[in-house]
C-alpha cells in the first residue's frame, strides 16, 4: 500500500497539523507538531483493516497509563498520530539489563495494560521487548513511563471460546515469544499473552539480546523450516516436561499437533543438553525472580495466572508502592 508519507511533509489532522521528520521503520514516522506547543508525535500507517483495528482498540483505551495512546488521526493519508516515548526496551534491555526495582516498575507496567485488555476480552497476541515503550527518567529509577504499543493485531476473543479445539487459531507474533499453544496451532487466548509477558521478562532481566527460546545456530537459524520445532523444543526443553493435562489441549485424531509435541520431546531425550529454568542461577536472577517467572511460565495455558492474579504476587511486596506510580 502506498503512503504517500514522505520527510517534510505537512500532514493535516483533526486535532492540528504535522510536519513529518524522519522516517524510523517501515510504516513508521517521526513528526514534530506545528503549533506553539510543538513536541514529537509519531505517524503510523498500517493496511486498512489493520489500521483501523489498532486506531479502534486504542480508542476503547484512551486514557490507559500503560496503553500507548492515539493522539489524532490523518485522513491523507490515512494515518495514526501516537504518543512519541524515547525507546523501546529491546533497544533499552540490548544496551543494559534491566534489573532490581526497573524490572518490576516496566513488569507492573505491562501487567496492568494486559489486565485492562484481557479483563475487557482482548489479547494482544505480540508482547514482546520491542512492543512495549519507555521514557528514560532522571530520577532514581530507570523509566519514568512504560507503555504497551502496537495493538494493530489485538483480537477480541469470546471467553467461552479459548480452549475450545475443534477451531485451530492462527499464528501470532514473534516465534521466540509465541506461546506452545500457539506454536501448535491450538486455540488461544489471554494466557498466551501471560507467556509471552514471561518470555519478555527474562529477556529484560538477561539482557544483551538474549532471547531464552531462541534457537542456536548450529540448530536452526530463523530462515530454516524447522526454526519453529526448535523453539517449540527450547520450551519444552526449559519449562517441562509437559503435564498430563495436555493430553486434553489436542484431539485424539490429531496427528500433525501429536508428531510435532512427540519429536519435540524425542529429541528432548536424544540431546539432553538443554538445562531446566528451574536450575537457572546466573547472577542476573534472584531467587525470588526465577519463582515468579516459574509461576508463569506453564505449558498448559489453563495453569498460567491471570494478569490480574500476578499483579498481587508477593513479587512486588517488597517494593514501596510509590516506587511503582
Amino acid at each position: 500500500m502506498a503512503t504517500g508519507i514522505r520527510i517534510g511533509q505537512l500532514l493535516e489532522g483533526k486535532l492540528g497539523s504535522y510536519l513529518v521528520s524522519a522516517q524510523v521503520a517501515k510504516d513508521i514516522w517521526t513528526a514534530t507538531r506545528s503549533n506553539p506547543q510543538g513536541g514529537r508525535v509519531i505517524i503510523k500507517t498500517a493496511p486498512k483493516e489493520r489500521l483501523e483495528n489498532e486506531r479502534n482498540v486504542l480508542r476503547h483505551f484512551q486514557g490507559h497509563p500503560h496503553i500507548r495512546q492515539l493522539l489524532d488521526e490523518t485522513r491523507d493519508p490515512p494515518s495514526m498520530v501516537l504518543k512519541y516515548l524515547d525507546a523501546n526496551l529491546l533497544d533499552a534491555s540490548g544496551e543494559k539489563s534491566i534489573e532490581g526495582l526497573d524490572v518490576k516498575f516496566v513488569a507492573k507496567g505491562i501487567l496492568q495494560a494486559l489486565q485492562a485488555l484481557h479483563e475487557d476480552g482482548y489479547t494482544h497476541t505480540d508482547i514482546k521487548p520491542d512492543n512495549i515503550l519507555v521514557n528514560n527518567s532522571k530520577g532514581p529509577l530507570r523509566f519514568s513511563d512504560v507503555q504497551l504499543a502496537d495493538c494493530g493485531d489485538v483480537c477480541r476473543i469470546d471467553p467461552g471460546d479459548v480452549l475450545k479445539i475443534e477451531d485451530y487459531g492462527p499464528h501470532m507474533g514473534a516465534a521466540i515469544f509465541r506461546s506452545p499453544e500457539a506454536m501448535l496451532n491450538l486455540r488461544w487466548g489471554p494466557s498466551t499473552d501471560i507467556w509471552s509477558f514471561g518470555a519478555t521478562l527474562i529477556s529484560l532481566i538477561w539482557g544483551l539480546h538474549y532471547h531464552i527460546f531462541k534457537p542456536d545456530t548450529k540448530d536452526a537459524t530463523i530462515d530454516d523450516e524447522s526454526f519453529l520445532m526448535h523453539v517449540l523444543i527450547r520450551q519444552i526443553a526449559v519449562f517441562g516436561p509437559c503435564p498430563a493435562s495436555y493430553d486434553s489441549l489436542i484431539a485424539k485424531e490429531d496427528d500433525a499437533r501429536w508428531d510435532a509435541l512427540g519429536g519435540a520431546v524425542q529429541f528432548i531425550m536424544d540431546n539432553n543438553r538443554i538445562k531446566p529454568f528451574a536450575l537457572a542461577n546466573d547472577e542476573c536472577l534472584t531467587e525470588a525472580d526465577k519463582r515468579f517467572i516459574l509461576r508463569i511460565m506453564k505449558l498448559d495455558p489453563r495453569d498460567r495466572p491471570s494478569a490480574r492474579e500476578l499483579l498481587e504476587d508477593e513479587w512486588f511486596d517488597d517494593v514501596p508502592y510509590a516506587e511503582l506510580q
